[in-house]
């Protein structure tokens, strides 16, 4: 399967670690995971998203991106084919408008219920599937549901709460559609699995749905807790409710100052675009 990696953070700062250097790097991960490599970061709430369907160990525009980047929000995903040819369009993390996304995953016997998947999605969505992954037509279910809450609900004060229940009530719906989840370690790789990060550069979402994921959101002792401004409590120590300063995901643990927890099915965490942590379990089939 594939490999994710997120990074939110209220502070500019590099990811050429957690990308390159670090134990269980992406770029060491693509030795297994071969098949094409995305990096997305915002600058000025924008995303700039750079893909290729080289292997990341072999490519150095993945070795230049990683040493160059310098943001609040990355995504980065290196991709183990399971639906769909090597292609551009077909390489991860997906993009539309602000909103940037990357799974995990598989759509069991994709092509017989593809066409169910794709009622889900808002007609003029529908033009904007470009390539030939189940990924890509989780991603614009995700949208379509984003979309309808926000026009039934139209103030701008909740709209934390009404992305988030979006979210949640298309995974529901995708759930539904393709049936329980697969959990198990040496699972086939055909099997349903829905891992998947989601930002539109604020706030950043992740759903454990099969495959593994783990977060961080503080450190043993941060090195830079001297001299930064936006250094809190919150950075030595764990959070269950209230703000953090940074939010990382990854499909393994990082080496580094980063204390990580591992995800359990069904786990649904992130932070919003006030950097306020939130963590629930939705209530999903697991085989």
């Amino acid at each position: 399967m594939c490999r994710i990696f997120g990074f939110r953070s209220v502070i500019l700062s590099q990811v050429h670690k957690s990308l390159i250097s670090a134990d269980n790097a992406l770029m060491s991960q693509s030795s297994n995971h071969p098949d094409g490599w995305g990096v997305a970061y915002y600058i000025d709430k924008t995303p700039h998203v750079i893909k290729s369907t080289q292997s990341a160990i072999k490519d150095q525009l993945f070795k230049k991106i990683s040493g160059i980047v310098s943001s609040q929000t990355v995504i980065a995903h290196i991709r183990k084919a399971t639906q769909g040819e090597l292609s551009i369009l077909n390489s991860h993390p997906f993009q539309y408008g602000r909103w940037v996304f990357a799974h995990n995953g598989n759509i069991k016997n994709f092509e017989h219920i593809k066409n169910k998947l794709e009622d889900l999605i808002e007609p003029k969505l529908k033009r904007f599937f470009l390539g030939e992954t189940d990924s890509e037509i989780i991603f614009l279910i995700i949208l379509t549901f984003i979309e309808k809450h926000i026009q039934k609900n139209q103030l701008e004060s909740c709209f934390n709460f009404v992305i988030k229940n979006a979210v949640k009530d298309a995974i529901q719906a995708i759930v539904q559609t393709i049936g329980p989840l697969n959990t198990h370690e040496k699972a086939l790789p055909s099997e349903n699995f829905l891992t998947f990060l989601l930002t539109n550069g604020e706030l950043m979402y992740a759903l454990q749905g099969g495959q593994p994921l783990h977060y961080s959101s503080h450190k043993v002792k941060c090195s830079e807790r001297e001299a930064c401004p936006s250094f809190s409590a919150s950075c030595e120590q764990p959070v269950s409710q209230g703000q953090v300063n940074h939010m990382i995901f990854s499909s393994e643990p990082l080496h580094g100052e980063n204390v990580w927890m591992k995800m359990a099915p069904g786990d649904f965490i992130g932070v919003d675009s006030d950097m306020y942590f939130s963590k629930e379990k939705i209530n999903l089939p697991f085989l």
